[in-house]
């Protein structure tokens, strides 16, 4: 696939959101790491190419779980790129060593995230590649946070609030996708892995709600994995609360079952699997009420 294209620099909306016209399942699809619309601003200051940059998309999840609107759910959309403002991290998650001047004390410059480069501004892609010429300043972070990120969970905080109240509950499936290389994506016998849950080990949705999701996907012939290597980001983690009733499941798919790795052209299963996470959304949102609302 292609580098951004010059109609893909131009970010005229930070999100998509793709409803139903009538929602009638309590659930919630969000895709944070889909977007591939690339600032002009943010190419230039980049070192690495277009290609390169893709690299850390999590391409075509949104086009995996596009069946949800149809099926009675939103989907929210990030229509920014990874590599230019992460989503699925608190919102100033930040390298310090990235940035000319000093930062905040109220930044969090000690997580594991950010010590591997990938901040809610990252220092390198997904291979490990910097990304940026020079240092950044604080200011453009500031203005990425307000203009991109906090939108964006405006919107999904909004969907989640309008689920809740209509239905008593609300599932949020925040989707991805994982590579496929690497011994973490591989169980001990050397088998792929095909998809991995992340509930945050029990935290973030009660029990039915990955049990479910688990038996359903075994049943279509994948290889799954609880919270292993992939426990549940900042998403997962900050809206997932059963208590009050809503419940947050994590899910990362392998890019080799749909796309080259290599081109970032889909494969022939792409659809098929469009059709399984189509059915996931479906018996998610088909769960008995009476286990999920608030207690």
């Amino acid at each position: 696939m292609d580098a951004p294209s010059d109609a893909e620099t131009a970010i005229d909306r930070v999100y998509d959101i793709q409803a139903p016209q009538e929602q009638t399942l309590p659930l919630v699809v969000a895709s944070p790491h889909s977007g591939r619309f690339y600032p002009p601003e943010f190419l230039a200051a980049a070192r690495l190419d277009g290609r390169t940059l893709r690299k850390s998309e999590d391409a075509f999840v949104d086009e995996i779980f596009a069946a949800a609107p149809r099926l009675g759910a939103p989907l929210l959309r990030a229509l920014f790129p990874r590599a230019f403002l992460d989503a699925n991290r608190e919102a100033f998650e930040l390298d310090p060593e990235m940035f000319a001047d000093s930062l905040p004390a109220y930044v969090n410059t000690r997580s594991p995230r950010v010590a591997a480069g990938l901040g809610t501004i990252a220092r390198v892609v997904a291979n490990g590649e910097e990304i940026y010429r020079g240092k950044l300043r604080f200011a453009e972070a500031v203005q990425r946070i307000a203009r991109f990120y906090q939108p964006y969970h405006a919107a999904l905080k909004d969907l989640i609030d309008a689920s809740t109240g209509r239905f008593g509950h609300c599932v949020l499936i925040d989707s991805h996708s994982m590579p496929s290389a690497g011994s973490a994506e591989r169980e001990r016998d050397g088998r792929r892995v095909d998809l991995v849950l992340g509930d945050c080990f029990g935290s973030a949705c009660a029990p039915v709600v990955i049990d479910t999701a688990e038996r359903l996907l075994r049943s279509k012939g994948y290889t799954v994995n609880r919270n292993a290597p992939y426990a549940g980001g900042f998403t997962t983690r900050h809206y997932g609360r059963p208590r009050t009733g809503v419940h947050a499941l994590q899910i990362e798919i392998n890019r080799d079952l749909y796309m080259d790795e290599a081109t970032l052209d889909r494969l022939p299963f792409l659809p098929t699997l469009a059709e399984h996470m189509a059915e996931l959304v479906t018996t998610l949102g088909a769960i008995d009420g009476g286990l999920l609302r608030r207690r």
